[in-house]
């Protein structure tokens, strides 16, 4: 059964992450013995996300989940990323809203890029590879801006806690599984 069968009202579920018919054990096989098509880049988040539309439509859903959640712990930090060699608008974020109740896909778009860059330098620096390993193209952001769209209905939007965005109700500390000097960390 399609999504249109199982969900009705979510005709453009369809229109945006492909028809669904396709048999899944069918499309997983073929998937794991063809690997994903090449070019798969342009049009998905990942290579995993080529396998059937119900497995794009929860990569999509994984990576605004990712996105919201990060930029919430962000803003409760106040992260503002300002490089100083450029003055480049997509390189610049002031990450202080809470992105639970973004009105639009831009505002998040906006905030995570200079976000992920700066996360990737970082782990560059530390002799890692990227944290963030994706390219968010232009038909991947439209699939994010669906779930937005679908995340601001009346009833799906978490209500964010009174006080800061991202601040829980008591402190957590933070440790080190292996302490790599005699100082530790409190984050309060």
């Amino acid at each position: 059964m399609s999504w249109s069968g199982r969900a009705a009202g979510w005709g453009p579920v369809g229109a945006i992450f492909g028809d669904d018919s396709q048999d899944y054990g069918e499309a997983l096989k073929q998937h794991y013995e063809q690997g994903a098509p090449v070019g798969w880049e342009e049009n998905h988040v990942s290579a995993y996300a080529t396998m059937h539309p119900w497995e794009d439509f929860a990569e999509i859903w994984a990576h605004y989940l990712h996105i919201v959640d990060t930029l919430e712990t962000a803003s409760a930090f106040g992260l503002r990323i300002h490089p100083y060699r450029t003055d480049h608008a997509l390189l610049h974020a002031d990450i202080n809203f809470d992105p639970y109740k973004a009105k639009t896909i831009t505002a998040l778009i906006d905030a995570w890029l200079p976000l992920t860059f700066a996360m990737n330098a970082l782990n560059h620096s530390m002799g890692h590879a990227d944290m963030y390993p994706f390219v968010l193209s232009q038909p991947v952001i439209q699939k994010l801006d669906f779930i937005h769209d679908l995340w601001c209905m009346d009833g799906w939007r978490r209500q964010a806690p009174p006080g800061k965005p991202g601040l829980p109700g008591k402190p957590r500390r933070a440790r080190a599984t292996k302490p790599t000097s005699n100082v530790s960390a409190d984050i309060k």
